[in-house]
């Protein structure tokens, strides 16, 4: 038994604990995505505290499965108790480490990967999801607009560099022949990319 109504109170909890979930607009616009595809398989990579990965959840096909992957040991314990409490544990497998350690070791073609995690990182992210990724499959990456700063002038040393890495890493999505792209600008921007040859 699914207990998908548990969806409140996990994102509740994410926005009062400042923890960076998913904006409802961006989940809306993926969702219609993942209703037309109906995935057997997702690859999420920055799990957080489940919420992304449970929303997702209800649109896979039958027998399908979530792989997200999570550095943070607090974060982990955190998710696995959500999952367990909306009632996904079959549903969806979470691997604790940092994406970058994981993704080489992983062989099983996706209907849809996901990237939420360190900006600075997008790049070498994007090549393993294109590895990864099914033909006809997806590509979404989320928070590419990164509040503003990338499309703006706005040069604050702090975020300069996950902002520069950002810049290229939609230039080099958008020159990719093998992808039909989108970047949407909703929520903090997302990257919508279709893998039409592989």
């Amino acid at each position: 038994m699914l207990h998908y109504e548990y969806l409140e109170t996990i994102k509740k909890y994410g926005r009062e604990n400042k923890i960076p979930i998913l904006l409802d607009d961006s989940l809306e616009y993926i969702s219609n995505i993942l209703r037309e595809v109906k995935p057997r398989r997702i690859l999420e990579v920055g799990t957080a505290i489940g919420y992304s990965a449970l929303c997702f959840s209800q649109y896979l096909a039958e027998n399908g499965r979530i792989d997200t992957i999570e550095i943070e040991s607090l974060r982990v314990e955190q998710a696995l108790e959500n999952i367990e409490k909306v009632g996904a544990t079959d549903r969806i497998r979470v691997l604790e480490g940092d994406a970058l350690d994981i993704l080489p070791y992983l062989t099983e073609e996706y209907d849809v990967v996901f990237i939420d995690a360190a900006k600075g990182k997008y790049n070498e992210f994007f090549e393993h999801a294109l590895r990864l990724g099914k033909k006809g499959g997806y590509i979404i990456a989320d928070n590419v607009l990164y509040k503003g700063m990338v499309m703006s002038d706005y040069n604050k040393h702090k975020q300069r560099t996950a902002v520069n890495k950002l810049r290229s890493f939609i230039d080099m999505v958008l020159e990719n022949k093998n992808l039909e792209s989108q970047l949407v600008d909703i929520g903090d921007g997302l990257m919508i990319c279709k893998i039409v040859t592989k």
